[in-house]
């Protein structure tokens, strides 16, 4: 089957999904975008679906005819436990009927915290946390999955997410938006720490490779990501290629905690304050050693994001 025939099935058009599917467009891949709502704003040329991915009959319709499908939705923080499960075995279904390679996007929450250790895939899943645990039997359920031959399985796991359209990450709105008006940018944690921040792009076009290469099933792959740098310098990135004097400051954990009784998102993210307070390096040298770098230099990434924020001001609460 021609490359242009082959048909790739992306369910979820958040951040990842869309820049997943504008790189399979952009490589004359056929491309088949599925949400609940079915409205996406899509490259030219791009179905989209709209339906309940925890229905298998329509997973299962939806999924027909795919060569790959992708796993990228993301539930509301709060809801994980209860809704990102069934979520997963609703596209696995539809994959597995198919009997098309299905590729899922992670972050690394299962590992919980490694204590200043480089994160790595043989990492052995000791998360305490609540979402930590979730995402840990999801990938004990994809991995169970293939290796019982029922759907052919590779894993991309990324680290905290930036990039355009990244507005709902550590990296996004809450800092570029301040960054780029000149204002204060209240970050979490140690600010001095170093930490691995993602390029979207980046994501997208690992999970395509992952998805058209045969070796990659059956592995769980750490994204490639640019150089690791504190979030500080991170950040003091962003205000410079913005024209603007950094104003960074750190908010204290007790103040996350206080707001986070008010707020139930804020209430989610306390359970992974760890990982801003230790050192969170993510090793991407597997990735790089099968299929090459593959990841944009953090300044170019800061910079093309940057004018993305410009053109898209933030709106009004």
């Amino acid at each position: 089957m021609a490359v242009g025939d082959e048909l790739h099935v992306v369910f979820g058009t958040g951040a990842i999904g869309m820049a997943l599917i504008e790189d399979l467009h952009a490589e004359g891949r056929r491309v088949r975008a599925v949400d609940r709502a079915g409205r996406a704003d899509v490259p030219d040329g791009v179905e989209v679906v709209g339906g309940d991915a925890t229905s298998e009959a329509f997973t299962k319709a939806t999924c027909a005819d795919a060569s790959v499908v992708y796993f990228c939705l993301n539930p509301p923080y709060t809801s994980w436990p209860t809704l990102f499960p069934p979520l997963q075995a609703g596209v696995v279904a539809g994959a597995e009927a198919a009997g098309a390679k299905l590729v899922a996007i992670e972050n690394t929450y299962m590992y919980g915290p490694t204590h200043g250790r480089p994160l790595t895939e043989d990492l052995p899943y000791e998360a305490t946390t609540r979402k930590g645990r979730v995402r840990a039997q999801m990938t004990t359920d994809l991995m169970s999955a293939h290796e019982a031959g029922r759907v052919r399985v590779a894993i991309g796991r990324a680290s905290d997410y930036f990039g355009p359209r990244g507005l709902l990450s550590a990296a996004g709105a809450t800092v570029f938006y301040p960054a780029v008006a000149g204002k204060t940018t209240r970050l979490l944690g140690k600010p001095d720490m170093p930490h691995t921040y993602s390029y979207l792009p980046d994501i997208a076009r690992g999970l395509a490779i992952l998805g058209a290469r045969d070796e990659a099933l059956g592995r769980v792959w750490h994204l490639p990501s640019a150089e690791t740098v504190t979030t500080r310098r991170f950040v003091e990135m962003i205000y410079e290629a913005a024209g603007q004097r950094p104003r960074i400051s750190a908010t204290p954990n007790v103040l996350v905690k206080l707001m986070g009784r008010r707020n139930p998102v804020v209430g989610e993210m306390v359970e992974m304050l760890y990982e801003f307070e230790e050192p969170f390096v993510v090793d991407h040298r597997r990735f790089d050693a099968a299929f090459g770098d593959h990841s944009t230099p953090l300044a170019e990434a800061i910079d093309t994001t940057v004018a993305w924020y410009q053109a898209n001001p933030e709106r009004p609460a």
